[in-house]
């Protein structure tokens, strides 16, 4: 250690708080927003400038890019200019100022890993400690419900760790089943957010279990915001998730804004509701009166309890939602995320790794590990892993794992030009060669569900239909939009 090492770090946590107590006079002086939004959006623009040789990147996805840059830069604008705890604040300067900017810890670990396996690791692991739910909701891809699986918590604790200390994360999505419901020795879900402060914790929820008290938590905690799920407004929702939810997420957002909880909206896109969650009125009421800072589109995933293609957008809906959600991250600048037709914001699909690293893989309640949430065919289970004294970096080498990684990359890439990053998804887009790696590498299905799925004929047959229909309609617009130069000039 550096004979200055203590004088750097006092300074360092000195000018953290500074940072922290600062932030909500940044946040009223409204021309230093200004200016700081300006700085923003001139890093954006020049970088979206460079030559063509060192992006990589088709011209269309380069303007994406710069697309949601920009909303990102007013998401955090909007930040500024709202009531957010101090914790919330603290954690902020610390995790994106201390660990991003200054500290380096984080590349240190994931230089290591690629020095040991030849890529880079994980950026985020997605984990549903708990399969048990207060609701019972039409089509759950987890089937959940009162059901008493759970994830000890000694191995969830375990797997936090690792993440951070194996390959330098500092993210992690939890999901499940409904995370509030999660009790095991005597922990919650609350207690891990608490114990790894170094972390923050995106939690998908149905919101309905965040009273007053869990609220003034995760208020003095900091790292973490939840994700409300929404199916569309009263009707809508209710309809899906139960009589009177809706009105219990509206009172869940209201206490959240109360104690300067950041918090953002789920919403699980169908046939029925496509059109209505794109909306002004209802973009209007959850992102303006609401407060909702951030917005994750699901497509309805025919996998998990009673799955049905029925549900799915049709490929005319998904085309138009593409449009849609671009016209309104453009022109509004907020944060919506659509996992399936916002492929090229993350170089297509993130599951199982991913081969250049910064992609996720997923555990579940049972330790069954995935490479993603709605792809339930597991070829490890923590559990085993740990019981062979071994780590992560075991379950990440699987070759069912390594195979999808080599297939997104090869798909992103192909032979001297890139595949359609409008359809990335190996189970939803590219049915057929995902059949085709579970047949070489059998994983186990998760659930009975998952097997009831991979054996049903119809189900195959419909889902490459899917396919091959939304792929005539996307690649026409995908060579026009993306790949020709003369549009993005």
């Amino acid at each position: 250690m550096s004979a200055f090492q203590p004088i750097k770090d006092l300074g360092f946590n000195v000018g953290k708080e500074v940072l922290t107590d600062a932030w909500p006079i940044i946040g009223h002086i409204t021309p230093l927003r200004k200016a700081l939004i300006q700085a923003g959006e001139n890093y954006v623009r020049k970088d979206q400038k460079r030559p063509p040789s060192t992006l990589h990147y088709p011209p269309g996805v380069v303007r994406d890019r710069a697309v949601f840059g920009r909303a990102i830069i007013h998401t955090a604008d909007r930040l500024l200019s709202r009531n957010v705890s101090r914790a919330v604040r603290r954690n902020a300067v610390d995790n994106l100022v201390g660990g991003l900017l200054l500290e380096g810890s984080d590349r240190s670990i994931a230089d290591k890993f690629r020095t040991e396996h030849g890529h880079y690791p994980p950026g985020f692991l997605t984990v549903s400690p708990g399969h048990g739910c207060n609701l019972h909701c039409v089509g759950c891809y987890a089937d959940s419900g009162p059901a008493p699986a759970t994830l000890e918590w000694s191995i969830f604790d375990r797997i936090l760790t690792e993440s951070e200390t194996l390959w330098g994360s500092r993210f992690c999505v939890i999901s499940g089943g409904e995370p509030m419901v999660y009790r095991s020795e005597g922990k919650g879900i609350l207690d891990a957010v608490e114990k790894h402060p170094n972390t923050f914790f995106l939690m998908y929820t149905n919101g309905t279990l965040i009273d007053d008290k869990v609220a003034e938590r995760m208020a003095k905690l900091g790292n973490i915001t939840p994700a409300i799920s929404v199916e569309g407004f009263r009707e809508r929702t209710d309809a899906r998730r139960g009589k009177g939810v809706y009105d219990k997420v509206l009172a869940a957002m209201a206490r959240l804004r109360r104690v300067g909880v950041p918090f953002g909206i789920s919403i699980t896109a169908t046939r029925q509701n496509a059109e209505e969650i794109l909306s002004d009125e209802f973009l209007d009421f959850f992102f303006d009166q609401q407060g909702a800072l951030y917005g994750w589109i699901f497509h309805y995933m025919p996998i998990g309890r009673s799955y049905t293609l029925d549900l799915l957008p049709t490929p005319e809906q998904r085309l138009w939602m593409w449009g849609r959600s671009w016209e309104v991250i453009r022109k509004r600048r907020i944060f919506l995320a659509d996992f399936w037709n916002h492929g090229t914001l993350a170089d297509g699909c993130i599951s199982a790794g991913r081969f250049d690293g910064g992609g996720f893989m997923y555990i579940d309640w049972n330790g069954a590990i995935s490479p993603c949430v709605f792809v339930p065919y597991s070829p490890v289970n923590i559990k085993d892993v740990y019981a062979k004294g071994g780590t992560l970096n075991d379950a990440w080498g699987e070759p069912f794992f390594a195979s999808l990684r080599t297939w997104q990359e090869q798909y992103r890439r192909g032979d001297g030009h890139h595949g359609n990053w409008m359809m990335p998804c190996p189970i939803r887009d590219h049915q057929k060669e995902l059949r085709r790696l579970i047949a070489q590498y059998e994983p186990d299905p998760t659930d009975v569900n998952a097997r009831e799925a991979l054996l049903d004929k119809e189900y195959a047959r419909g889902m490459i239909k899917y396919d091959e229909d939304y792929k005539a309609l996307s690649d026409p617009v995908w060579e026009e939009q993306y790949l020709r130069e003369s549009n993005h000039a």
